[in-house]
């Protein structure tokens, strides 16, 4: 036994129409969703020039300068050397600015700025000359620099006075670059003895008990002292010295 289904022809089916107002929001909605497409396509997963004969500016950040140049090149533009300036973190030579910014069209031939990192900041060295030794390293260690070094002189200033600082204050450095402290000892308070008429050998002793030393000893030909008799010294009898000071003398030798 056969069951035959019957099926109306197709002009008496009724179907869902679209009045004109419904028909354009679809156009205009597909439309819109090409178009969406597209310019994403053409604009984000494969950007290109929106006009011919355009390039789009390459990102050279983070590049040395020569490096920058060529994709520069690359791209048909031209580079503008903008100068450098400090940078806390880039290495020095590494572009830390571009205009135009990366991603832009731009026509060929344009000229492309770029800045070049000098490094971190320059610190100039505190004036620290006149107070206290241990505050003046303070103060150089707070301005980001290293007090590596402590010398000491003989000064008329009180003992552990700073002096000066090598480099000198106002000097640029680059962060964490040593100085060096110098700090007085105090004045001169040892007078030199009068050598005169001693020999060679009583004079040494008598330097060493107060707290000098004997340098040079030059030999010379007169007849007013016997032969190893000190003629002549320097600094003379009297001058205050500090301790360790040097000095020379000279020696009479037979005429």
């Amino acid at each position: 036994m056969r069951f035959r289904r019957h099926i109306p022809p197709v002009r008496e089916w009724n179907l869902p129409t679209l009045d004109a107002l419904g028909a354009r929001r679809w156009g205009l909605a597909l439309l819109g969703a090409l178009l969406g497409g597209y310019l994403t396509a053409y604009l984000v997963l494969f950007p290109a020039p929106l006009l011919h004969g355009h390039g789009v500016v390459p990102r050279v950040l983070g590049l040395s300068l020569q490096e920058a140049s060529d994709q520069l090149k690359k791209a048909g533009l031209q580079l503008q050397e903008g100068g450098g300036e400090a940078h806390p973190t880039a290495p020095q030579g590494t572009i830390v600015w571009q205009d135009p910014p990366p991603g832009v069209s731009a026509p060929a031939g344009l000229r492309v700025t770029l800045v070049s990192s000098e490094g971190p900041p320059k610190i100039p060295v505190p004036d620290v000359a006149g107070l206290d030794g241990d505050l003046a390293r303070r103060l150089i260690a707070a301005a980001g620099l290293t007090a590596a070094q402590v010398e000491s002189v003989q000064a008329a200033a009180p003992p552990g006075i700073v002096m000066l600082t090598r480099p000198a204050a106002t000097s640029v450095l680059s962060p964490g670059a040593p100085v060096t402290v110098v700090v007085s000892r105090g004045a001169p308070t040892i007078p030199v003895p009068g050598l005169l008429g001693m020999s060679q050998a009583d004079a040494r002793t008598r330097l060493e008990l107060d707290g000098l030393e004997l340098g040079t000893v030059a030999r010379r030909r007169t007849s007013d002292a016997s032969p190893g008799i000190v003629v002549g010294q320097k600094p003379a009898a009297g001058t205050l010295a500090a301790p360790g000071t040097v000095v020379d003398i000279v020696v009479a030798r037979s005429p």
